[in-house]
């Protein structure tokens, strides 16, 4: 019996060792997936094969990293917002085209999109560190544009998208009108709990129990349920009930933080939204609730030239 319960503690240690080493050397594997399995880092498509209209942008992050980044203009005379768009973890911006195009058709706005570093055609290689300086550095590159109106910047993030827009809106407060969250994580720290059970009592976001001994070792926490709490702008939740990746209840206990402290939250769920097609599955009702957000929160000043023709194909209207 003393044998079988020494076995029994050795095993627990050892996996334990070997979950440890494996966040430690690994992390930066598990959080950022800039080439999907299979696939080549280079971009499948580009904008112009959607008959987008769209200029490649090139930016220097503060610590002198070069970034690729794509602006996809609605039509030349349309001053719509301009959405700051944060992908999710893996892939690169041109596997969300689909889904930006279709946005940029409903929302009747200009779309920014980022390459993280390590990511596309960016250099340098993924860290929190490094990708909230490269959101400053396209958020600082729309500023100084003379052709959006950019007092209607309104930042959109998926995912780890959204833990870093969360960032980027927090210590901008006067520059970014509002903020969109979809199937978001609380932090880094739960879902590393959620990957390797069985180190669960040992790391965690602040909402998590356990002594967190080994929350001192992960590079990129990246707690947004302590990010939304200093957001000042309105915030947008768009919630997909069946994400297999990041449980629901993370975007429900990060719009119960912010909700404390800012009164301009709205917390919208999708029955049949799964992680990555929420946009999808969400229909029409996905599109009027982030239409009616901007309405309120980031509106149009009207003018004698105020009205945007759409030159975005319109293949799927009524998707």
């Amino acid at each position: 019996m003393v044998g079988w319960l020494k076995a029994l503690v050795y095993g627990a240690g050892g996996m334990a060792v070997v979950g440890l080493a494996a966040l430690v050397a690994l992390q930066e594997r598990l959080v950022y997936v800039p080439v999907l399995p299979g696939l080549p880092r280079a971009y499948p498509i580009k904008p112009s094969r959607l008959r987008l209209i769209y200029e490649d942008v090139w930016l220097r992050a503060a610590d002198g990293v070069r970034l690729h980044s794509w602006f996809l203009r609605h039509s030349p005379t349309c001053r719509g917002p301009t959405i700051l768009f944060f992908q999710e973890n893996a892939g690169n911006i041109a596997h969300r085209l689909e889904c930006v195009r279709l946005m940029m058709q409903r929302l009747q706005c200009n779309v920014f999109m980022l390459s993280y570093r390590g990511y596309g055609e960016s250099e340098g290689y993924p860290s929190q560190s490094g990708i909230t300086k490269d959101a400053q550095a396209a958020l600082d590159h729309l500023l100084q544009r003379k052709d959006i109106d950019t007092s209607r910047i309104v930042i959109f993030g998926r995912s780890l998208g959204g833990a870093v827009g969360a960032v980027l809106a927090k210590n901008n407060p006067d520059k970014v009108s509002a903020l969109i969250l979809e199937n978001t994580f609380t932090s880094i720290l739960d879902m590393a709990g959620i990957m390797l059970p069985f180190l669960r009592w040992f790391i965690g976001g602040s909402s998590a129990k356990g002594p967190k001994l080994l929350n001192c070792v992960v590079r990129s926490p990246w707690s947004t349920l302590d990010v939304v709490a200093e957001v000042k702008q309105p915030i947008l939740f768009l919630s997909g009930l069946q994400d297999e990746l990041v449980p629901p209840s993370h975007m429900r206990m990060l719009y119960d933080k912010a909700v404390e402290h800012n009164r301009n939250c709205r917390f919208v769920d999708f029955l049949n939204g799964m992680h990555m097609d929420t946009w999808i599955s969400g229909g029409d009702r996905y599109w009027r609730t982030i239409e009616l957000f901007l309405d309120q929160y980031s509106p149009e000043v009207q003018s004698s030239d105020a009205s945007c023709t759409s030159e975005i194909a319109d293949d799927d209207k009524a998707a």
